[in-house]
């Protein structure tokens, strides 16, 4: 840290505001917000930090800020401030133009249409919709149900007098009501828009209210041809509501927010329920750049959707997490049970099935990129000097001393390798001594790659904690491999990752696609050497002493040995203790079989 930014630290105010991170060359690299500007601007120089932000805090060549009244005003400047400048190290929400608007236009007879530009010239615009078809679609259904003009002409009243228009097919096939020449007033075509409006917002039941109104009113006299006409229309937006209700209708103007955590991706759902209705569902993926928690990010997709969607007028947001954030006349509601719960929970389903869907669809378009994210994403978790293209994981197993061996199992770009598995037979170590043993496979396997000039692995991960992997870094320091192979331990118990000459492990995320590859290799070690520990073990207690016992079988001397572990502990057994495992008849043999020797 020099001078400049030291002094800037010490006059930074307490207040609420953004702050703006600098590099050399004078471009704003990284905008953020706080409470507290002085306590929120030091942390990043005063905290053990991650690699990406010490990446980000060593690029910092000066701080500017603006203090603000309150949290509201710095939540808006820092997303208004990002979308200007686009920090490198800034997440960035997807653009909102390309999603498409339905625009009631503003002029004498509106058109309703899909547009994705906003004009400021007074017409309206509902959405944005994020998907095209359902637009569309919802489109249709309005003109299905309202017959207005999709026509560019400009009805200027005298020319609808004067008859300067004349019906189009539009009108002769029933699609429209062909105000052009006047058959349809102003006022019916004005009403018919203001329902438009009110299906759009979701306020279906008022719409629904009218229609039954006028269906009974129409049936009192006698007019069963336009009651039927209105009847089709009711049942098409009666059938709309139905399939989108998600709970009952008591529930109004609410927005959910859910999501789903990934490492660097963080997925979002959002939902806008109107009428026990979903009107507005979205969801889309957030890149981190630096080491955001999901309250963070939860946060920031919070203000730019509602700005995106424009709704200033909903008054309570459902999420699953506590948030710090206030919004001015925003109630938070973190449900727990009924039906704003069950809301919730299809909105986090939703965001778990994007993310699903998202993530296959990469593997299948492009594998090498799938891999290649895992692998930078270990790169960066575990703070690796080069991609680990080539891990190789050891782990060590023998029974009560006996039968000594070792696996090493090999993964290559994530995935198993099993060509490059390996046994290892312990052949130099007595009894039962994990930490030499390690550093016997250790010597035998890297002492072999380097006289065969083969290629050397780019990550070792030995199955157990600081002792085991301070054996390992032994023999690789004999060898003048450390720190030319970065080595890891992890210990089973907690999943703690551990570094050379360091005591303070690494817990990396449950989640963490990091630590899932970490667990697998370990666990086909642990796997392959259980499996040629077990064939060994069986191989040398069936060739054992108890094997010159006539009348005693592989299936006894198996039952003795599983219990008692060692021919030894069956030569010092009681009689008693013999007969409980194999009765008494074979016990009193494998008894008196040794004490025969023993005299």
């Amino acid at each position: 840290m020099n001078d400049r930014i030291t002094s800037i630290l010490k006059t930074i105010p307490t207040n609420p505001g953004v702050y703006r991170y600098y590099d050399d060359k004078g471009e704003i690299i990284y905008v953020g917000k706080a409470k507290n500007l002085k306590r929120r601007v030091s942390s990043y120089f005063n905290k053990q930090q991650s690699g990406k932000v010490k990446v980000l805090v060593s690029r910092i060549a000066d701080i500017k800020f603006i203090v603000v009244d309150n949290e509201m005003e710095a939540l808006l400047l820092e997303n208004n401030m990002i979308k200007q400048y686009k920090p490198r190290y800034n997440i960035m929400l997807k653009d909102d133009k390309t999603y498409p608007w339905i625009c009631v236009k503003n002029e004498r007879f509106p058109r309703v249409f899909l547009t994705r530009k906003k004009v400021n010239d007074g017409s309206i615009y509902f959405g944005p919709y994020p998907s095209v078809t359902v637009a569309k679609t919802f489109l249709e259904m309005l003109r299905k149900l309202y017959p207005i003009r999709n026509c560019k002409l400009v009805l200027k009243e005298e020319h609808i007098h004067n008859g300067h228009y004349r019906p189009c097919l539009e009108y002769h096939i029933g699609n429209c009501k062909a105000p052009c020449d006047g058959s349809m007033s102003e006022e019916e075509y004005r009403e018919m828009i203001q329902n438009i409006k009110r299906v759009i917002k979701g306020n279906i039941h008022e719409v629904l209210k009218d229609m039954k109104a006028q269906m009974m009113d129409h049936a009192s006299r006698l007019e069963f041809e336009q009651a039927q006409v209105i009847k089709d229309k009711y049942d098409i937006l009666a059938n709309y509501h139905a399939k989108s209700v998600v709970c009952s209708n008591t529930i109004f103007d609410i927005e959910v927010f859910s999501y789903e955590d990934a490492d660097n991706s963080f997925y979002v759902n959002y939902m806008k329920i109107v009428e026990g209705a979903i009107i507005q569902s979205h969801s889309f993926e957030i890149k981190r750049k630096l080491d955001e928690t999901a309250e963070e990010l939860l946060s920031m997709a919070i203000i730019e959707v509602r700005q995106m969607m424009e709704s200033h007028n909903i008054k309570e947001i459902i999420v699953p997490i506590d948030l710090d954030i206030n919004l001015e006349g925003v109630k938070f509601t973190i449900p727990q049970r009924g039906e704003k719960f069950d809301i919730l929970e299809l909105s986090q389903r939703n965001a778990k099935q994007y993310r699903f869907d998202t993530e296959k669809l990469r593997t299948l378009v492009d594998p090498e990129r799938h891999t290649k994210r895992i692998l930078n994403q270990m790169k960066d978790d575990l703070n690796l000097p080069v991609l680990p293209e080539v891990i190789e994981c050891f782990d060590n197993s023998n029974f009560q001393g006996d039968y000594a061996v070792a696996a090493m199992t090999q993964f290559v770009n994530a995935k198993p390798n099993k060509s490059g598995y390996r046994h290892f037979n312990i052949k130099t170590v007595e009894g039962p001594n994990d930490f030499a043993s390690m550093e016997e496979i250790i010597y035998r396997r890297y002492k072999r790659l380097l006289d065969e000039e083969q290629r050397l692995p780019d990550l070792i991960v030995v199955d157990g904690g600081k002792g085991q992997l301070s054996s390992a870094v032994k023999i690789l320091q004999q060898l003048g491999l450390f720190g030319k192979i970065s080595i890891i331990g992890i210990a089973e118990k907690l999943e703690e990752i551990y570094f050379p000459g360091d005591s303070i492990p690494l817990y990396i995320d449950k989640r963490s696609e990091t630590l899932k590859v970490i667990q697998h290799i370990r666990d086909e070690a642990h796997r392959f050497g259980i499996t040629h520990h077990r064939k060994k073990f069986e191989k040398g207690f069936l060739h054992s002493e108890l094997n010159d016992i006539k009348g005693i079988g592989k299936h006894t001397a198996e039952k003795l040995m599983l219990e008692l572990k060692s021919v030894k502990n069956i030569k010092e057994a009681s009689l008693e203790t013999l007969e409980k495992i194999v009765g008494k008849a074979k016990a009193g043999i494998v008894y008196n079989y040794f004490r025969n020797i023993q005299d």
